[in-house]
């Protein structure tokens, strides 16, 4: 007898239908899966067959053929278990299920019928309503995860023979609900404020004008002056996170494993890998493609610590991911595609022993050791950060005092004012703010008085300035005037932004 259970399987962040095929015939007993399974799904014969006789069901003893359509798309993981473990009972007539069109099964089988959690669960359940399902069968821990899709029935279930309770009409299950109001209607509370570093005005306010385009930042100081600190407070300022960008950053983190309660996040990521992260895994990829640290870090911050001790090659690679907002990962059988929007923010220090430029302590540094320090960074990539700010000590008397700092909340209040004009100004372009305008919205939106031109010219023949630069200017300039409520840019606008570009010239 011939069983159809369908299934959905991930290709890059998005979801795609299986059609899970299980003929039971006479002939000598026996196993075969095609459609090019990986694996783990070849492996799973053995797991279906003893979960199945551990819960107190009969195996059959005949020769059982699974067919994974589509059979030109290989397919990797574990969570075909139930469905095929369902298609084996329904082809020897244990089951009869009257919807099964319109029914998703996703599960990974224990050898006591225990449904494990699987990875990924969002985006197929997201792509499974697209496609008309009405009713997904889930394992018990993923069911939150798989219940923010909405009008989509989640089942969560245990183990197998629970399952087949259910499917028989023997066993009521509650369908599970997230009250998805509920969960975005709190503020985000942080660890960390604002409030909390004394002094570096200069600085904070060089991280309101990242925070308020989305601009890349580099911070360069001597250890201790705080460049850390502030880089790990910079998510308190930035805009909440939208329905539509939570699901697709939670998408991410499911289909990596890494999502915290099952449910949806509703913080901005902040991702800060250790220097001794792999290219795959910034990237992304891997023998079994998975999203890397940019994609991780969609909507969000990517924190590279101490840059200069990062691999050159590493750092390279971020260059088009940068530019296109996206990553491509190809492979012999399929091209996977992972979006990674988000701002770099890195720091690093000004010479190996840390003390170049400062006041407070020699520099012991040859200007050989200099040069080969700094020059791990190279042109372009630093041409990628719109804003790069040297980062000094903070004085003693600024420690001491007790002056109350301007808190976090109170600078976020002016990011959201500079985002939502960005918002209404660009939403008929796709564009969300000023660090992704293209070349023809900065021609449109970018327009400079003469006084600003000039100033722009001559700073560009004094820095050596790049046309990429030149256009890093004009893109924080408008965040700036937006900032200053302003329609049009000002030569104040402009020479602020130039004074964030000054570092090149003192340290590359």
């Amino acid at each position: 007898m011939l069983s159809i259970i369908r299934s959905m399987a991930l290709n890059g962040v998005d979801g795609y239908l299986i059609n899970v095929q299980v003929d039971v015939s006479g002939g000598l007993p026996g196993w075969e899966i095609v459609g090019l399974p990986d694996t783990a799904i070849k492996e799973s014969k053995e797991r279906i067959r003893i979960a199945i006789r551990n819960s107190g069901i009969e195996f059959p003893s005949r020769k059982i053929t699974v067919n994974l359509a589509p059979a030109n798309t290989k397919k990797e993981g574990s969570f075909l278990d139930l469905p095929i473990a369902i298609g084996v009972l329904q082809a020897i007539g244990v089951l009869d299920i009257d919807d099964i069109d319109t029914t998703v099964f996703i599960g990974e089988l224990s050898l006591d019928g225990v449904i494990n959690k699987v990875n990924g669960i969002l985006p197929r359940c997201i792509e499974a309503k697209k496609l008309g399902i009405n009713r997904v069968i889930v394992p018990k821990e993923n069911a939150k995860e798989a219940a923010i899709v909405k009008d989509l029935e989640v089942i969560p279930v245990r183990n197998l023979l629970e399952t087949v309770y259910f499917l028989n009409g023997t066993k009521k299950i509650e369908k599970e609900i997230v009250d998805i109001e509920k969960i975005f209607s709190h503020k985000n509370k942080y660890k960390y404020d604002f409030s909390e570093i004394k002094g570096q005005g200069n600085i904070k306010r060089a991280l309101e004008i990242a925070a308020a385009g989305a601009h890349n930042c580099l911070m360069v100081g001597s250890p201790g002056s705080g460049k850390t600190m502030m880089a790990r407070r910079l998510p308190t300022i930035l805009p909440d996170l939208t329905f539509e960008e939570a699901l697709e950053v939670t998408k991410i983190h499911s289909i990596s494993g890494i999502l915290d309660n099952n449910s949806i996040i509703t913080q901005r990521p902040f991702r800060a890998p250790h220097h001794t992260v792999s290219s795959v895994a910034l990237i992304g990829g891997g023998k079994i493609p998975k999203p890397g640290e940019i994609s991780l870090a969609h909507y969000g911050i990517l924190f590279l610590d101490e840059l200069t001790e990062f691999n050159k090659h590493t750092l390279e690679v971020l260059r088009v991911p940068l530019e296109d907002r996206k990553v491509s990962i190809s492979r012999v059988n399929a091209t996977l595609t992972y979006p990674c929007n988000f701002m770099l923010i890195a720091s690093m220090n000004p010479c190996p022993c840390g003390y170049y430029g400062t006041k407070e302590k020699k520099c012991n540094c040859s200007e050989k050791q200099i040069k080969t320090y700094m020059g791990k960074i190279s042109g372009p990539l630093l041409d990628r950060f719109d804003i790069q700010i040297e980062v000094k000590p903070v004085d003693f008397d600024k420690i001491k005092s007790n002056k109350k700092e301007e808190k976090s909340s109170d600078i976020k209040k002016r990011v959201d004012k500079a985002r939502k004009i960005q918002y209404e100004r660009y939403k008929q372009y796709n564009v969300f703010s000023n660090s992704e305008l293209t070349p023809k919205l900065i021609e449109e939106f970018c327009i400079l008085d003469e006084k600003s031109k000039n100033l722009l010219e001559m700073s560009y023949e004094k820095l050596g300035l790049s046309a990429r630069a030149y256009s890093k200017i004009l893109k924080v300039s408008r965040t700036i005037a937006d900032l200053d409520g302003k329609t049009n840019i000002e030569v104040k606008h402009v020479a602020e932004a130039i004074q964030y570009r000054n570092l090149d010239r003192k340290y590359f």
